[in-house]
């Protein structure tokens, strides 16, 4: 086990994990690596090659913006949104990008950011990826002064090719006191120390932090979830991107409320998965006009597991900070085994990879909230993904759109659905959630690339875009 909770939870912008955060982290370290070698000042141009998904739909998915942000010194967790286009706009406008704001080299995007998209990976690579990215700087003469390639595998997470590893994990399993590399594992090490599955993620969490530090950098991230959902309910318009996408999360909350007010909600027991949806939906619009987000697992899944919460805190009965506390604990550590023996990659393994595993992790997040056992987690874990196995990536004009913001709601309500069925059965199921993610990966890696954030097949190729 080397992922923490604060891995898996990142703060950042839409409209993608693995095409927006990904690149720009890629790009910001290729810049900090030149700074550190002291070969800034060498640097007279840079060229950008992208491949496969990367290129495919990088226009969509703003991967373009996220480079020029990366090299000029940007980062995703840190940059406000509403400066974004004007520090985009000076760079197209100039035809100058300072890289990390220092070093002011010439870049034209058709002579310096090259999209090949008749290949999959980047030629001479190691590692076989579908998100690769290849920044090379040039001196005055032409020489090469530096070549690094990256691939964005899922979540906001890059691996360097020359490397053979990603990023450096935050934990290492030699710090914890109670590392897992299963769920079966992880169920048995509970049941031995006689602890929660919150609790083994806590004190995990608590090897490297305080507590109080795993409670507030928690309790950070749900608020940020919280004001996500909130601007996604109150901001109306058209999505970017040409689609012609209206938001509809603020028009859905109003008639709800317009419901509720008339005392119609009363009669309405399903009332509550109106509002899961509507949250799914709020957070996802957000992450589509390239908000602020918290990726959980992934950007493009970003609605599921704060849309669940939401619903816990204003729909279960004794709902409380601890419950919240222990439903990021316990997700975090359903998501740590899809991350470690699985992916969390639409290009590598589909939609499955991402809405599947929040679904799965806020299942099972639920259920830890709600008291549920250890082997009622576990089983609500399990259900979440049984039946997103096989989910094709295909987004209508590579946009996070288009099937993506309506499939966070069906996402969302699913995961409740699994939480419920888990806790009121009364015997062992069949099926465990370690065979699910294996099952879930092999079915991944049998897709065709085409049905991979490729948008080269399904919806995409079907939906004629308006």
């Amino acid at each position: 086990m080397k992922t923490s909770l604060f891995d898996l939870y990142k703060v950042g912008i839409g409209p993608s994990s693995s095409h927006t955060m990904g690149p720009m982290r890629a790009a910001n370290r290729f810049a900090l690596e030149l700074a550190r070698e002291g070969l800034l000042d060498r640097v007279a141009s840079v060229r950008v090659d992208l491949y496969g998904s990367l290129a495919l739909t990088g226009i969509g998915h703003g991967t373009d913006r996220a480079v020029l942000l990366g090299l000029s010194g940007e980062e995703a967790s840190k940059i406000d949104p509403a400066t974004i286009e004007p520090k985009l706009e000076a760079i197209r406008e100039t035809g100058r990008l300072s890289l990390l704001g220092t070093r002011a080299i010439p870049f034209r995007e058709a002579k310096h950011l090259i999209f090949h998209r008749d290949q999959m990976y980047p030629p001479g690579a190691k590692t076989r990826h579908p998100n690769g990215v290849r920044f090379t700087a040039f001196d005055a003469a032409g020489n090469v002064v530096r070549t690094d390639t990256f691939f964005s595998i899922g979540g906001g997470f890059i691996v360097a090719d020359a490397e053979g590893a990603g990023d450096a994990p935050l934990m290492t399993t030699a710090a914890l006191p109670y590392p897992f590399r299963s769920a079966a594992e992880l169920l048995d090490m509970a049941s031995r120390e006689g602890l929660a599955i919150w609790q083994v993620m806590q004190r995990n969490e608590c090897a490297l932090r305080s507590e109080h530090e795993v409670t507030e950098g928690i309790l950070h991230i749900w608020e940020v979830m919280r004001a996500c959902i909130d601007r996604g309910m109150a901001t109306e318009g058209i999505l970017p991107g040409g689609l012609g996408v209206r938001r509809r999360a603020p028009r859905l909350a109003q008639r709800l409320r317009e419901k509720e007010g008339a005392g119609k909600r009363s009669g309405d027991p399903l009332a509550p998965l109106d509002w899961v949806t509507v949250y799914a939906m709020a957070v996802n619009e957000e992450n589509a006009a390239g908000g602020r987000v918290v990726t959980a697992p992934t950007n493009g899944a970003a609605g599921v597991i704060p849309a669940v919460a939401r619903y816990y805190a204003g729909f279960c009965g004794g709902a409380d900070e601890a419950g919240i506390i222990h439903y990021f604990l316990t997700s975090a550590a359903i998501g740590v085994l899809y991350k470690e023996n699985a992916s969390i990659s639409g290009a590598e393994v589909g939609c499955q990879g991402e809405v599947g595993v929040a679904c799965s992790m806020a299942a099972g997040g639920l259920a830890a909230a709600l008291g549920g056992t250890n082997g009622e987690v576990e089983h609500a874990a399990e259900i979440a993904m049984e039946h997103n196995l096989g989910m094709t990536c295909d987004p209508i004009g590579g946009l996070v759109q288009i099937p993506c913001i309506e499939r966070n709601a069906m996402g969302a309500v699913k995961a409740v659905h699994a939480c419920r069925i888990a806790m009121n059965e009364t015997e062992e199921h069949k099926v465990s959630l370690d065979q699910v993610i294996k099952t879930m990966y092999q079915t991944g890696l049998d897709m065709q690339s085409r049905y991979k954030e490729t948008s080269l097949a399904g919806l995409a190729l079907n939906v004629i875009e308006c």
